[in-house]
């Protein structure tokens, strides 16, 4: 099963390496992007939330066509919209021409997420939390590298574009790849020996709307919080720690870094040691500890070592969310998958905005004050699904 959709999982994967860039490529931009449109910080971060809204616009409807028409379609769809994307922005002539352009690529977003986290269970059933935690893994690793190259082209005065065309160019010719390669076909969304198997583990089945709705509100939560990192940890390390512009964007690479560490040893752990549901109580509980070290600590090299926890413990938690949605409603993963994700997306909408608002009261700390309370939310959250999967598995399950 492996060798035979390892290219196809290949192709995947370097879908989200170049994602990771994606992510945070408009607020490592923030300079260059803010003198282009004539805008501020607080128009980048409405900006950024404009790719929220793309995906909160069609995470319901690619969920759907992803169960009826299948997962290779989806992912091509995505990665020729996304081309549009990383290829507007730079040649934008006016900032309402590169709000289309980030709706676009939360179009794209949204349909490379339908199509890529049921295809990689379908692909790998027995290691169906490694897989989709593996994407995090590849989204780590290219937000880990984007920074270095921007710091390559602002030092060698080049033009800050080729950040956005290096990407789009890899997109294309991986397109090329996923295009001439084999994905296992299913038939709405799921099959016979899929059932048998998945109604085996449980003394009943699940209910949507107790653990099913306990997973969306952790799918916003984990979303949000690694959004307010994303967004505001360069602007705080340099308002807040004193640190100039170039070191406050490598706490994006600290970030990145621990959350590429993290998601490989969850990748490993998952296999014998840890639970998913265990995983998406203990991480959540990290990053308020975290949060509360930056808000008491303000210096450099504190905050250094707090982005890199924080990168740890913001990691995978929403890809073992999807796992864990599949596994409890695994007739529709395409669907399940979307509704998580538009719970995902409307976080990217709320967070930037709500965040940016916050930031116009002159106080950034207040963004992180009002961070500690979406971890809090997202605890809760978590303890209620611990709950319920020990009522409803017959015997302790390790999703794989």
């Amino acid at each position: 099963m492996k060798n035979q959709y390892f290219k196809a999982a290949s192709g995947m994967y370097i879908n989200y390496f170049l994602l990771g860039m994606v992510n945070i490529i408009l607020a490592s931009n923030m300079v260059a992007l803010t003198e282009q449109w004539d805008t501020d910080s607080t128009g980048i971060s409405y900006l950024i939330a404009a790719i929220g809204i793309g995906r909160l616009l069609t995470y319901g409807i690619t969920g759907i066509l992803s169960d009826r028409f299948g997962r290779k379609p989806l992912i091509i769809v995505s990665t020729i919209v996304m081309l549009f994307f990383l290829v507007g922005i730079p040649f934008s002539p006016t900032y309402e021409i590169a709000f289309v352009f980030a709706l676009l690529a939360g179009v794209s977003n949204s349909a490379m997420d339908a199509g890529t986290y049921p295809a990689l269970t379908e692909m790998f059933p027995k290691s169906a939390s490694s897989a989709s935690v593996m994407v995090k893994a590849f989204v780590s690793l290219g937000a880990t590298v984007l920074p270095f190259i921007i710091l390559f082209l602002s030092e060698n005065n080049l033009f800050y574009g080729y950040a956005f065309l290096l990407p789009a160019v890899i997109y294309f010719l991986n397109m090329i790849f996923l295009f001439f390669t084999s994905f296992q076909k299913v038939q709405d969304g799921h099959n016979s020996k899929e059932d048998e198997l998945q109604l085996s583990k449980f003394i009943s089945e699940p209910e949507f709307w107790k653990e099913g709705l306990a997973l969306i509100i952790i799918g916003f939560t984990s979303t949000a919080l690694f959004t307010v990192s994303q967004i505001w940890l360069p602007s705080f390390g340099q308002e807040v720690a004193g640190m100039s512009a170039s070191n406050s964007i490598k706490l994006l690479s600290y970030y990145s870094v621990g959350s590429l560490i993290s998601v490989l040893l969850l990748s490993v752990l998952l296999k014998k040691l840890l639970k998913p549901v265990t995983v998406i109580l203990l991480y959540p509980m990290i990053t308020l500890i975290a949060v509360i070290v930056i808000l008491t600590v303000h210096t450099p090299l504190v905050l250094s070592v707090t982005s890199f926890f924080l990168g740890a413990s913001t990691a995978g938690i929403f890809q073992l969310t999807i796992a864990i949605m599949a596994e409890l409603f695994w007739k529709k993963k395409g669907t399940v998958t979307g509704i998580v994700s538009t719970a995902s997306s409307l976080a990217s909408v709320v967070l930037p905005i709500t965040t940016g608002l916050i930031a116009k009261s002159g106080d950034i700390s207040h963004i992180f004050l009002f961070d500690c309370f979406i971890a809090t939310l997202g605890i809760l959250a978590a303890v209620f699904v611990n709950y319920r999967y020990k009522k409803l598995t017959k015997h302790p399950i390790i999703l794989k």
